[in-house]
């Protein structure tokens, strides 16, 4: 009863505020309240500008969505309807939950967005981004204004990750009001419930904007309840007319109960079911950050950004194929003992970025230069013995088999330049330097096998972009740029005593090629529609080699190349347009985002069983040759509703291409079409409902084997679910 409580306060407030700005009124000038104006529609930007604040994006492959509601399901983080205009989004669907999110772009791995450098207001949010770069942090996506993705050509600008940096704008206070507020309350399937409740706006030279979410519910199959709180604040001061000072805080926590992996002959038979009821998994992450914008002239900004994270991930499960059974050992007389898993991060970070426009004889220029100094610390703690009991007890019995500190210290200073050679015609050359300072200390299997590492690396990148704008609406664009990603803590902690790490392990390295043409065509459609090429060489592996005695053991080490090739394209059709029916403030329009991506080894072998087995001509494992999202989206007055396909072609799961495995761990993860429905009405001006359908046709199918947690085994996507929000914003 307390949700609808909340609710009744909400709703009883807004009445409340509207009875007093009437009496307001008595007492002063007649007055007239005219209703917000929102341009939308086709000339909405669907890739960033050229330059933006003081970065540059001229001659890249770049992306931008606006969050709305009635395009998606926003409370729970649906993501391939919130990312459904990015064409080659790949994504994996854990769960309904919306607690993490898992992308991956152009032949990278998608799990928790490890080859992705993500940010939120321009800082980044992945955990440890050197070592352990998996992205814990989920920012509720009501509370976000824009996505900006930017591909491989980001490694200059943002540092490391094939997959391109990902940005999420957060919403900002109100500029007209002294206080506005914004609450959403949303129920669902399976004992969803979402509350979303912010506030915002501005008082002589300071601005603000906060917001608290928490979502709680059962989940689409047993074992799976979640329960996630977040918190966001910014506080504004606009201390001149040329420079602000902001101060943000984020906070995000959840506990998850994971149900765990199946396998395929218990997926056929029924997917909802769950053999795991002990087994639950909880990251804690906060990330405060100070950014300092100054305006030394219209042609010079300086930004400067100094952010933290500091925070933990912990689980405790039972951690076994999914054909071995969780139940009461009758040695013992009890369950069997859970194993104990923490990561406690530390980081500190600091970029300051300068633009600046001159003018060379005729030729028109822009420069952005930078640095950036982070201290990022991992203490990780696994192998536990923890207790017999079922409830989440992070209880450990004795010391861990795995007790490691890593610590990471990066330097790293970019420039790049837009050469505006004429009116039509622009070239950006770029290039960045890092430094890496990698050490690792402790101590694995049962604190009695030492472990010490030290590394300093460099890492000098070069790019290049060009740029036709062949007319006012449209352009050519294309880039090369190099990248790289750093080897992880995992790759150089032996699995075990009998595990070997290569003293020669080389850092992956690559490239990234893109060449395309976007823009619009009068009022009817929007394109975007590019090819690209990106060089993945020096992946990390296993191979199985001999030793003197006979022996074999496990050897990690830079196991061969893969290369992605292929094509995305977006386009949004203006269907009344294109017919030459004009319905005031009414638009339907058709879209279609699709990506074709050969991801295929190149070169190496891998290890199978006891032998090595060629990898070349092999599908980089977890990467689907096609992704398709396309839909219908109508826009009324007050109606937004969108109607979606998704398809994804078939995948492998491990870079041997298996094709089956009784334990479910690999194999072929079959393709799959899901239909979604969304539909938002705004009313009175202040309050608005919104729905949806998720799966309407109720498709049994998985994105996801793994053989690590949350599994082992096939993970279950979600069946037919829905959601009614019910909100207001006064």
């Amino acid at each position: 009863m307390s949700k609808f409580y909340i609710l009744l306060i909400l709703l009883v407030s807004s009445l409340s505020y509207h009875a007093l700005s009437q009496e307001l009124k008595s007492d002063t000038l007649p007055t007239k309240t005219l209703n917000p104006v929102t341009i939308k529609g086709m000339h909405e930007r669907t890739y960033l500008p050229n330059v933006s604040g003081v970065n540059i994006f001229a001659g890249k492959k770049t992306n931008v969505i606006t969050i709305n509601n009635g395009e998606a399901n926003l409370p729970q983080n649906v993501g391939r309807m919130i990312f459904a205009k990015i064409p080659g989004i790949n994504l994996w669907d854990m769960d309904g939950a919306g607690t993490q999110l898992n992308i991956g772009t152009r032949g990278t791995d998608a799990h928790r967005c490890i080859e992705m450098n993500m940010r939120q207001n321009g800082y980044n949010t992945n955990s440890d981004l050197f070592g352990y770069p998996e992205n814990h942090y989920t920012v509720p996506m009501q509370g976000v204004k824009q996505v900006q993705l930017v591909r491989g050509s980001a490694a200059l600008q943002f540092g490391s990750q094939f997959g391109g940096m990902m940005n999420f704008v957060m919403k900002e206070g109100d500029s007209s009001k002294v206080f506005s507020l914004e609450s959403e309350q949303t129920t669902g399937s399976y004992n969803f419930y979402n509350s979303y409740n912010a506030i915002g706006g501005t008082v002589g030279k300071v601005s603000y904007y906060a917001y608290y979410d928490n979502k709680h519910g059962d989940g689409w199959r047993p074992n799976a309840a979640f329960n996630y709180q977040s918190f966001y604040a910014n506080i504004k001061y606009k201390f001149s007319g040329k420079g602000s000072l902001s101060f943000q805080f984020s906070r995000m926590d959840y506990r998850q109960q994971i149900a765990g992996g199946l396998t395929d002959i218990q997926f056929n038979k029924y997917p909802r079911q769950s053999f795991r009821s002990r087994n639950f998994f909880s990251p804690k992450i906060n990330l405060p950050a100070l950014i300092l914008d100054y305006s030394f002239s219209k042609n010079t900004l300086l930004k400067v950004t100094t952010n933290g994270i500091w925070g933990e991930r912990s689980s405790v499960q039972f951690i076994n194929t999914p054909n071995i059974m969780d139940t009461v050992n009758t040695l013992i007389g009890s369950y069997n003992p859970r194993q104990v898993d923490r990561d406690f991060y530390q980081g500190f970070v600091m970029e300051g970025r300068l633009l600046h426009h001159y003018k060379i004889s005729q030729i028109k220029s822009t420069l952005a230069t930078g640095i950036r100094y982070s201290d990022e610390q991992t203490k990780r703690r696994q192998k536990g013995k923890g207790t017999t009991g079922s409830n989440y007890d992070m209880t450990v019995a004795g010391p861990y088999g795995i007790d490691l500190l890593f610590r990471t210290i990066n330097y790293a200073v970019f420039a790049e330049n837009v050469f505006q050679l004429n009116e039509r015609f622009s070239v950006t050359p770029g290039f960045r330097y890092e430094v890496i300072n990698s050490n690792l200390t402790g101590v694995i299997t049962n604190a009695t096998f030492p472990i010490s590492y030290k590394g300093t690396r460099t890492f000098p990148l070069f790019g290049v972009g060009v740029q036709y704008q062949s007319n006012k609406n449209s352009q050519f664009y294309g880039n090369i740029s190099q990248a790289y990603r750093p080897y992880l803590y995992a790759n150089i902690t032996p699995a075990d005593q009998l595990g070997v790490i290569d003293p020669n392990l080389k850092d992956s390295r690559g490239y990234d090629v893109d060449m395309g043409y976007r823009g619009q065509y009068a009022d009817l459609l929007k394109f975007d529609i590019n090819g690209f090429y990106l060089f993945y060489g020096n992946k990390i592996g296993n191979l199985t080699k001999t030793a003197k005695d006979g022996s074999t053991y496990q050897f990690t080490t830079n196991i061969g190349n893969s290369v992605a090739k292929g094509f995305e394209a977006y386009l949004n059709l203006s269907v009344l347009n294109a017919l030459g029916w004009r319905i005031e403030k009414m638009d339907l329009r058709l879209f279609t985002s699709i990506a074709y991506t050969h991801a295929r080894y190149v070169s190496g072998a891998l290890s199978k069983g006891t032998e090595n087995i060629s990898l070349v001509g092999n599908h980089v494992e977890g990467v689907p040759d096609w992704i398709n999202r396309s839909g219908i989206e109508l826009n009324y007055r007050g109606i937004r509703s969108t109607f979606q396909v998704s398809h994804t072609s078939q995948k492998f799961s491990d870079a041997n291409n298996t094709v089956f495995n009784n334990t479910g761990v690999v194999g072929i993860v079959p393709s799959y079409a899901i239909f979604d429905w969304s539909f938002s009405y705004k009313f009175l001006n202040h309050y608005h409902v919104s729905t949806g359908v998720n799966n309407i046709a109720n498709v049994m199918y998985f994105s996801r084997r793994i053989n690590m947690y949350p599994g082992p085994g096939i993970l279950p996507a979600d069946g037919r679910t829905f959601y009614f929000t019910l909100g207001l914003k006064i």
